[in-house]
C-alpha cells in the first residue's frame, strides 16, 4: 500500500501561495488521497473509469472550476492549476477527464454559447450530473484539424451532421458532445454544435487495448445523418480559432498536471529508495548518486506553471480566458516530464516489467 503523500516543496514555493490557494490544494489533495489513490491501481488494471467519484468532484467544484456563475466555483487561475496538479498526481486519466469536462465542454458553452445553452447545460455539467466530450480529432486528421471531413448542412430549422471523430475522451459516457464540423452552407466554415448523444445516428465505441490513461474512457464517434435543432449551433463559434481557443484553455491545466505527475514520480522513487536495501543493508536512498537524481529538478517545473497563472490573474484576464501563451504549457510539460519520470521509472525498470514484485 502506498504511503501518504506529504508534499514536495524544495524551492519553498508554498510561501508564494495565498491561504485560499493552499486551501484549494489541500482540498484536492485530500480528495486524491482519500478517494482516488485507494482504487486507482485496480482501475488502471481493469481499464475502468471510476464514475462513482464524479458526484464528489462536482460537489468540490472541480468541474468548470475557473468559470463564473452557473454553479461554478469561480477559482483563480492558480487555484484551478493546483486542482489539476493534484488530480494528475493521483492519475493522468482522471485529470484528463476533468480537463475535458471543464476546458473542452463547459468552456466552449460558456464562451460561445447562447444564454439558453448556458442555462441548460452548465449547472448540470458543474455538478457532474451531465458529462460531455469534445469532438475535434478525426481518424485522418489530428494535428491538422483544418483537414476535418465532418460536415454540417442546414435543412430548414435543423442541421444534419455527418462524420467520424477519434481519440475522444469520455465519448462513451457523455450526455452531450461538442462537435466541430465544416458547414457546407457557409463555405466550409468550422462551427461548433451541441449534439445530445442519444440522438438517432450518433454512435460511440470505446477504444480498447490502451497502455496508458487506462482509467479514462477513450472513444471513437460516428455521426450518420444526425439531426440537431438550429438552436444547438454554438452561435459564437466561427473558424478554427474557436476550437483552438478551447485547446489552449486545456493546455494551461495540462501544464500544471505535468507537475503533479513529476511529484508522483519523485515520491514513488523516494519511497522505494528508502525501502530498497543494498550494500550491507544500506537503503539506496543514502547513496549520493540516488539522492542527487531525486533532488535534481524536483521543483523546477513549478515556476513555469505558477507564473502564467499569476500573470493571467494580475492582468485581470477572466478566469475562463483562453491561455495567451499556449507554448508555456507545452514547454513545462516536456521539461517536467523526463527528469523525474525517468528517475522514478528507472527504479521500476530495474525490478523488471512485472506490476508488482514481492
Amino acid at each position: 500500500m502506498a504511503l501518504k503523500f506529504h508534499g514536495v516543496d524544495f524551492l519553498h514555493l508554498d510561501s508564494s501561495f495565498t491561504e485560499d490557494e493552499l486551501l484549494v490544494r489541500r482540498t484536492a489533495r485530500d480528495f486524491v488521497e482519500d478517494n482516488l489513490i485507494p482504487i486507482i491501481e485496480d482501475c488502471f488494471r481493469e481499464g475502468r473509469f471510476p464514475r462513482e467519484l464524479v458526484p464528489t468532484m462536482g460537489e468540490l467544484g472541480f468541474f468548470g472550476a475557473s468559470l463564473e456563475g452557473y454553479g461554478c466555483a469561480g477559482m483563480s487561475n492558480v487555484e484551478y492549476g493546483l486542482v489539476m496538479q493534484e488530480l494528475e498526481r493521483g492519475d493522468s486519466g482522471i485529470r484528463s477527464f476533468v480537463s475535458v469536462q471543464s476546458a473542452l465542454v463547459m468552456y466552449p458553452i460558456y464562451t460561445f454559447g447562447s444564454d439558453e445553452q448556458k442555462n441548460t447545460w452548465l449547472p448540470a455539467l458543474a455538478r457532474g450530473e451531465k458529462l460531455g466530450c469534445f469532438g475535434l480529432t478525426e481518424p485522418g486528421f489530428g494535428s491538422n484539424p483544418g483537414g476535418m471531413t465532418t460536415t454540417a448542412r442546414r435543412s430548414g430549422d435543423e442541421y444534419i451532421l455527418n462524420g467520424e471523430k477519434m481519440w475522444i475522451t469520455s465519448g462513451n459516457i457523455s450526455d452531450v458532445a461538442v462537435i466541430w464540423a465544416k458547414v457546407e452552407d457557409e463555405d466550409d466554415r468550422v462551427r461548433g454544435f451541441l449534439v445530445e448523444t442519444d440522438r438517432p445516428g450518433f454512435k460511440a465505441h470505446e477504444v480498447h487495448g490502451k497502455w496508458s490513461l487506462r482509467a479514462s474512457v477513450t472513444s471513437g464517434l460516428s455521426l450518420q445523418d444526425v439531426h440537431v435543432p438550429a438552436a444547438n449551433l454554438l452561435p459564437g463559434t466561427g473558424g478554427l480559432k474557436s476550437p483552438l481557443m478551447c485547446l489552449n484553455q486545456a493546455r494551461y491545466g495540462i501544464g500544471w498536471g505535468a507537475i503533479g505527475a513529476a511529484m508522483s514520480c519523485y515520491d514513488t522513487a523516494l519511497q522505494y529508495a528508502k525501502m530498497r536495501k543494498q550494500f550491507h543493508g544500506m537503503p539506496i536512498a543514502d547513496l549520493h548518486r540516488q539522492a542527487e537524481q531525486r533532488m535534481d529538478g524536483a521543483g523546477d517545473g513549478a515556476h513555469g506553471t505558477r507564473h502564467p497563472g499569476r500573470k493571467r490573474d494580475y492582468r485581470g484576464l477572466p478566469h475562463h480566458a483562453a491561455h495567451d501563451e499556449p507554448g508555456v504549457g507545452e514547454d513545462v510539460r516536456g521539461d517536467a516530464r523526463h527528469p523525474r519520470a525517468d528517475s522514478g521509472a528507472a527504479h521500476h525498470r530495474n525490478r523488471g516489467v512485472l506490476e508488482r514484485v514481492s
